[in-house]
C-alpha cells in the first residue's frame, strides 16, 4: 500500500491495513472537497468515494513522526467536539500525555490569556475540522500548527497534515486514534515494533452510548435478582420462626395432641397404682416393720 520509494519501516503489517477496512475509514462521503482528491481511490456507482488506505496510513505515520518530536507531551492539545471522538480524544491523551479538549470548545482558550481554559500549545489534533473551525481558527491566529482527521467533503482551510479517514463513524474515528496513539508509542521506544501487541484494546478508543451502558447494567441487576430468587432456602430448623407459635407441637410429633399426652398419663399412674397394691406411699409404716 506505501510507495517503493519509501523505507520498509513505514510499511503497514496486513492486521493494520484489515483493522482500517474493517473500521470502513475508507468510506467518505458523497461530496468531494477540491483539495481532497488526491487522497481519493475512486468513486463508487451509488455515489460514495473511496479513500485511499495507503494514504491514510502515510499520513498516520506523519503525523504520529511530528507529535512524538515535541518534547513535552503536554504541549500538545488534542480536540473533539463531537461525541464520537470525545473517548478517543482523552484515552489518546491518558496514553501519551497530551492535553485533552472534549467536547465544546471555549472560544478564545489559545487567544485570551484571562481565560481560565487559556493554553499556548506547540500543535493542535482535532477529530472534525468542521466542528472543531472555532479552534482551528483561533490557532491560525497564533500559527499553531494544526493536524485534523478529515472527511472527503471536510474544509481543509488553515489545516496543515490532513489525515483522510471517515470522521463520522464512531468505529473508524476511534481506529484511527488508536493507531495514532500506538505510532506515537512506538516512536517514543514504549513499544519495541509494529509486531509487538499492544495491551490496550482497540475497543477502548470506541464511542459508547451512555443509554445503551444504562440499558445493559439494569439487565445484568435483573440476572443477579433473578439468580438470588432462584438461589435454595436456608435448611428449617425445628425451632420456630421469629414471631411463632411455641406452644405448637414439634415438626416430629406433629400427630401427638394434647390430648393424646393426657390418655398416656392417665395409663402410667394406673399401672403404679396396681403395682402398689393400692397403698398410699404417704400412709405410715406398720409398727412390726423394720424399718
Amino acid at each position: 500500500m506505501a510507495p517503493a520509494n519509501l523505507p520498509s519501516i513505514f510499511n503497514a503489517t496486513s492486521q493494520d491495513i484489515e483493522m482500517l477496512l474493517a473500521a470502513q475509514c475508507h468510506l467518505g462521503s458523497k461530496n468531494l472537497q477540491v483539495h481532497m482528491e488526491s487522497y481519493l481511490w475512486k468513486t463508487r456507482v451509488d455515489g460514495v468515494n473511496v479513500i485511499n488506505i495507503g494514504k491514510t496510513w502515510e499520513k498516520i505515520v506523519l503525523a504520529a513522526r511530528i507529535i512524538a518530536a515535541i518534547e513535552n507531551p503536554a504541549d500538545i492539545c488534542v480536540i473533539s467536539a463531537r461525541p464520537y471522538g470525545q473517548r478517543a480524544v482523552l484515552k489518546f491523551a491518558a496514553h501519551t500525555g497530551a492535553s485533552p479538549i472534549a467536547g465544546r470548545f471555549t472560544p478564545g482558550s489559545f487567544t485570551n490569556y484571562i481565560t481560565r481554559s487559556f493554553k499556548e500549545p506547540r500543535l493542535i489534533v482535532v477529530t472534525d475540522p468542521r466542528t472543531d473551525a472555532q479552534a482551528i481558527k483561533e490557532a491560525s491566529y497564533v500559527n499553531i500548527p494544526v493536524i485534523a482527521l478529515c472527511d472527503t467533503d471536510s474544509p481543509t482551510e488553515y489545516v496543515d497534515v490532513a489525515i483522510p479517514t471517515n470522521n463520522k463513524g464512531r468505529h473508524a474515528i476511534g481506529t484511527v486514534w488508536w493507531l495514532l496513539a500506538r505510532e506515537v508509542l512506538r516512536l517514543r521506544g514504549t513499544i519495541f515494533n509494529r509486531e509487538t501487541p499492544w495491551d490496550v484494546m482497540v475497543d477502548l478508543y470506541f464511542y459508547r452510548d451512555p443509554e445503551a451502558e444504562a440499558e445493559e447494567k439494569v439487565e445484568e441487576e435483573k440476572l443477579i435478582t433473578a439468580a438470588e430468587e432462584e438461589a435454595p432456602a436456608a435448611v428449617e430448623s425445628g425451632f420456630p420462626a421469629a414471631g411463632g407459635d411455641w406452644d405448637a407441637p414439634a415438626p416430629g410429633f406433629a400427630g401427638a395432641t394434647a390430648a393424646g399426652w393426657d390418655g398416656a398419663g392417665a395409663g402410667a399412674g394406673q399401672e403404679w397404682a396396681a403395682a402398689s397394691g393400692g397403698q398410699e406411699w404417704a400412709a405410715e409404716a406398720p409398727k412390726d416393720s423394720q424399718w
